[in-house]
């Protein structure tokens, strides 16, 4: 389990293509500084398992399941990732509940900075719409947010985060461009709420 504050910006290192996977490397010191063989770290909000670590960084395998619901098939080496390990039991839940399980993608569609902020406005998919409310959370490329505003134009939903500077400087979120595409992870207790509703 993740809370969604990004602990450190990292960098991919080395993409190995394995046909059905790819080998991910990343380069951080941060997240490996007391990791474990299996150990589970977030990248850009994707959990993954640590397979190999040194003082430079990880790596991690990345299975197609995980290629065909996530941004992680278009990193290149030296794009940078957000990194966030598992949270301890007992520490503070800074964001929310993330678990790390991508539920789809959406892309930046605009950028409105603001004189010590910047609202990023991001497509959302059909599929996700109804787990998303204003004020809610949501995990954005694995970054705990407050959903500021959710509506529609000609039928494409959307919804709206307000980045603070901290926000901006410390994850991806402020180096994204519009059209780039994102991982987005609703808060589960909407899903779980859900499924326990009477059909």
């Amino acid at each position: 389990m993740f809370t969604g504050i990004v602990e450190e910006l990292g960098r991919v290192a080395a993409i190995e293509d394995q046909g059905d996977a790819i080998r991910l490397g990343i380069g951080c010191e941060l997240a490996v500084s007391d990791a474990k063989l299996g150990d589970s770290i977030a990248v850009n909000g994707v959990c993954l398992t640590v397979a190999e670590f040194d003082d430079e960084g990880f790596t991690a395998d990345v299975m197609q399941e995980s290629l065909d619901r996530t941004s992680l098939g278009g990193l290149a080496v030296g794009s940078p990732v957000n990194l966030e390990r598992a949270v301890a039991a007992g520490a503070r839940l800074g964001g929310h509940i993330v678990q790390g399980h991508v539920d789809g993608t959406g892309a930046i569609v605009s950028r409105t900075p603001g004189e010590h902020w910047e609202v990023v406005r991001i497509s959302l998919p059909d599929e996700l719409d109804r787990y998303v409310v204003e004020k809610g959370s949501i995990a954005v490329d694995g970054t705990s947010l407050t959903v500021s505003a959710v509506g529609g134009d000609d039928g494409a939903r959307w919804f709206e985060v307000s980045l603070i500077p901290t926000t901006l400087a410390d994850t991806v979120l402020g180096t994204l461009d519009a059209g780039a595409t994102v991982n987005l992870e609703v808060d589960v207790v909407a899903k779980y709420i859900e499924k326990l509703l009477p059909r």
